[in-house]
């Protein structure tokens, strides 16, 4: 069986950098050697991280920026002997870093430690939740400098702590503090403004990511490493899942629950009863607590409520795909229907992909008693409305 994952410990970690080492860096698509001219554009901003020592023939320097220099790394004029690789030389540009965004879910992962990723390998985040959540801890490798567009709807973007250069700062005064140094401004830029609270969720049935208001940005950024659009689906009815950009074939369970719910201890549920069976392999689950937004006549936005959303996924193609997640979706509903009580839970209902019959059958499990109270609320409503106008034409109420 996995291990629980209320021990998993996963981050979320940036994968882009601006190293002068790193080849993808420069326009050549190779790290400058000593006969090369080095050009760095005059008006944009950087931080590069130089891990060795370098010989070059010129460089030409940006008028604001910083090189962060590892022990024994630096740069030295080429002195004209002979570099192997480095026969004739050119102008190698460094790339304009200014070009990622925080709210671009492709430049984040999520990461662990030893065991641990085999305990989440059933795991996956739907986009908004990808990029990380106002708990959430935040990770730049050691030794790697950055720059990013922290442009946000929101006038704040929370984190739980963010790691720099090897050190955690997870608490208000300490981030405060960095932000007063030199390389801050070098690598956070937009309208945007971090800030590290050194808290966790409070909620044990969980906490919404909070990148909602900031959603359109997570799309517009994923839209573009796709090429403008999604992917067709392969099935006949596929899902929009709440914080995902495009439709999946799969399926979505929504859950209400009471104050007695625990996200974390359900999640180690269904990953070590459910998901560990060889036949749910293929499988790859999201949980989490989103807000609904709710609206009067489905037209008026009344408000938002909160629920826990389970999106399921699998790795079949053509007909067979989202069958196996079908079967695993049932067994969930069926695991509700006779422990949910005792969980927390106060009712379910589920979507599937593959056919609107099953998705309306294997839904009302739990449904059942919700929906037939609603239709009564209804027929009671009409009635009392009825008797009003009677009584009205007869002349009984002005």
């Amino acid at each position: 069986l996995p291990l629980p994952a209320s021990v998993i410990a996963v981050y979320k970690q940036w994968i882009p950098n601006t190293n002068f080492e790193t080849a993808s860096n420069w326009d050549k698509g190779r790290v400058p050697c000593a006969r090369d001219v080095v050009h760095f554009m005059k008006n944009k901003v950087v931080s590069v991280f130089v891990g060795s020592p370098h010989a070059l023939t010129d460089m030409y320097l940006p008028l604001n920026g910083e090189f962060v220099l590892a022990s024994g790394a630096g740069f030295a004029a080429f002195d004209g002997s002979w570099d192997p690789g480095c026969d004739s030389g050119a102008t190698v540009r460094f790339a304009d870093a200014e070009q990622h965004t925080w709210f671009d879910p492709t430049l984040w992962q999520a990461v662990s430690h030893g065991e641990e990723a085999e305990a989440i390998r059933h795991i996956f985040s739907v986009d908004e939740e990808r990029v990380p959540c106002q708990y959430d801890d935040v990770i730049f490798q050691p030794e790697t400098s950055f720059r990013i567009n922290i442009d946000s709807s929101q006038q704040v973007i929370h984190l739980r702590s963010i790691s720099l250069m090897g050190q955690e700062l997870s608490s208000p005064d300490a981030w405060a503090e960095y932000l007063q140094g030199p390389s801050a401004p070098l690598q956070f830029h937009g309208n945007g403004t971090l800030q590290v609270t050194g808290t966790r969720c409070p909620d044990k049935s969980g906490c919404a990511c909070g990148n909602g208001p900031d959603g359109h940005r997570v799309c517009a950024a994923l839209l573009r490493a796709l090429g403008s659009q999604c992917p067709v689906p392969a099935c006949q009815n596929p899902l929009q899942p709440l914080g995902h950009c495009c439709k999946v074939c799969g399926a979505t369970i929504n859950l209400d629950f009471t104050p007695d719910f625990d996200l974390q201890k359900y999640q180690d549920r269904l990953l070590q009863v459910l998901l560990s069976q060889p036949k749910y392999s293929g499988v790859r689950m999201a949980i989490s607590k989103v807000h609904k937004a709710q609206t009067f006549l489905g037209l008026i936005p009344r408000s938002s409520t909160p629920l826990i959303q389970i999106v399921l996924i699998d790795d079949e193609a053509g007909e067979q795909t989202g069958t196996t997640v079908e079967r695993l979706a049932a067994e969930i509903m069926e695991d509700i229907a006779q422990h949910g009580e005792a969980l927390g839970i106060s009712s379910g209902k589920m979507e599937v992909s593959t056919s609107d019959t099953f998705s309306g059958q294997a839904g009302s499990h739990i449904s059942s008693r919700i929906t037939v109270g609603t239709i009564m609320g209804l027929l009671f409503g009409l009635l009392f409305l009825g008797g009003i106008l009677f009584l009205y034409r007869k002349g009984n109420l002005r």
